[in-house]
């Protein structure tokens, strides 16, 4: 078994005539926090949905556990992403017709789970987090902080192998982001969950167990991180 769980190799993306990667590559060890880190339009998050195959790379390979991610057909990666991976954005992207507690347990439910396991799954992981008293509550009841929580919840609720989490704390303050980041990595450490991490914010990135840079659409290991 590798010890990497995770590899894109010498990755190309275009968008029309805009090449947001040129030939990035980076591998990511298993139950590893890695930071991907970059200015705005540097391609960092571009790598990280190539990675999670969100997007197909035009040219190069995406690797996790041992098998080819950009070869598959949508239909695949889209069960790839359900089953095994975890998403967190920057602004939640939650549900809002939906409470608390129905956007954790969405993903199960999505997995076709027993409507009743599903809810016993998903309340716990509102308590883990400290949310157990907003679980009928709506997006639009909710903190900035909270609806994160909500969104980190939900992204770990199934366990996943690999979480990803795209400027998770941008749309909140800087306290707000520190807590919520205490609890991602906590979270992460106890499950035994690989962590990609885009962000902008040293502060954010410093929560990482190692950092790359992605510069021009490559991705730079900085030399106080690089891999052993």
């Amino acid at each position: 078994m590798s010890e990497y769980i995770l590899e894109a190799r010498d990755v190309h993306r275009a968008f029309g005539q805009t090449q947001a990667l040129r030939g990035a590559s980076v591998a990511v060890r298993r139950g590893e926090l890695l930071a991907i880190m970059g200015p705005s339009g540097s391609g960092k998050s571009t790598l990280l949905h190539c990675l999670a195959g969100i997007y197909a790379p035009n040219q190069g390979e995406v690797w996790f556990d041992g098998a080819r991610v950009d070869t598959l057909g949508e239909t695949k990666r889209t069960e790839l992403r359900r089953d095994a991976f975890g998403f967190v954005f920057q602004f939640g992207q939650l549900v809002p017709e939906l409470t608390a507690l129905d956007n954790v347990a969405l993903p199960l439910l999505l997995a076709k789970k027993p409507r009743r396991q599903a809810y016993a799954q998903a309340a716990p992981w509102l308590e883990r987090l400290g949310l157990q008293e907003h679980g009928d509550h709506r997006s639009g009841e909710l903190s900035g902080g909270q609806a994160q929580r909500v969104a980190l919840a939900r992204a770990l609720v199934h366990q996943p192998r690999v979480l990803f989490a795209d400027e998770p704390t941008g749309a909140l303050d800087t306290l707000t982001g520190e807590a919520v980041m205490d609890l991602l990595v906590s979270t992460a450490r106890e499950e035994g969950t690989t962590v990609v991490l885009v962000t902008h914010d040293a502060r954010v990135a410093a929560y990482a167990d190692r950092e790359i840079v992605v510069r021009d659409g490559r991705a730079v290991t900085t030399p106080s991180s690089a891999v052993a």
